[in-house]
């Protein structure tokens, strides 16, 4: 129980300290959009590397060399966690929104930094404003952006499966032509979700897979471009799909 009251407490006080900064920004993004993202994403960043210190978490990262760092990116990884955000935020190289569920603009503080960071907020049951958010996912791309999407559209509660992949998520790529890079995350869930309330010390592997270039795939794959990626990750993982 110390480890999640010492990371509730600790994003408690950044939340708090963090409101005057939250504000400085806002006010130079209305003249200068991307003024923030120089104080924004190093900040919130190492926030997250603090959250996943006092969690306990030994988090292991692969292939992160495998990025392209010519061109932003779709970033596809598989969801158990809640801590999935933090380990990947923590390690962002460039500028990355995020598309995440409505209910996150609930959390006070945290979805000012998220709004100031260009995340899209996804109500799941209205597909139109679903369609208006990957729209507004492939205009960051175009304006040099990467994007960050759990395809599976929630928390996967079981280790060892993976939720199909919603198909929608990977227009971001097919409509402006940038690589997919895959994520595979093991033993996210035995940080908190296997054992509520707790949060346990445990080891966690974030592996960055090899690029997928839509212009590159068989037209049978591109054509489920979700599905395919999806079995690139499960392999990745040791998982049968």
């Amino acid at each position: 129980m110390i480890r999640l009251i010492l990371c509730a407490l600790f994003l408690a006080v950044f939340l708090i300290l963090s409101l005057p900064v939250q504000f400085v920004l806002w006010l130079l993004g209305l003249k200068w959009p991307k003024a923030p993202d120089k104080v924004s994403y190093p900040l919130v960043s190492r926030a997250f590397k603090v959250i996943t210190f006092l969690a306990g978490t030994r988090l292991t990262i692969v292939g992160k060399e495998r990025i392209p760092r010519d061109t932003p990116v779709l970033f596809i990884g598989n969801h158990r966690s809640f801590f999935d955000t933090v380990f990947t935020y923590s390690n962002i190289i460039s500028p990355t929104a995020y598309l995440a569920k409505k209910e996150t603009r609930k959390v006070p503080g945290m979805s000012i930094w998220m709004s100031l960071m260009h995340c899209q907020f996804l109500d799941r049951k209205d597909v139109r404003q679903g369609l208006q958010c990957i729209l507004k996912c492939i205009d960051l791309v175009k304006d040099g952006y990467s994007i960050t999407i759990f395809p599976e559209g929630t928390r996967n509660h079981e280790e060892g499966t993976m939720l199909p992949f919603h198909e929608g998520s990977f227009k971001v790529a097919t409509k402006t032509g940038i690589p997919i890079v895959p994520i595979a995350i093991t033993g996210a869930g035995n940080v908190f979700e296997d054992h509520l309330p707790f949060i346990r010390k445990c080891e966690v592997k974030m592996e960055y897979l090899d690029p997928i270039y839509p212009d590159k795939l068989d037209p049978e794959d591109l054509k489920h471009i979700g599905a395919y990626t999806r079995r690139v990750i499960a392999n990745a993982m040791g998982i049968e799909v």
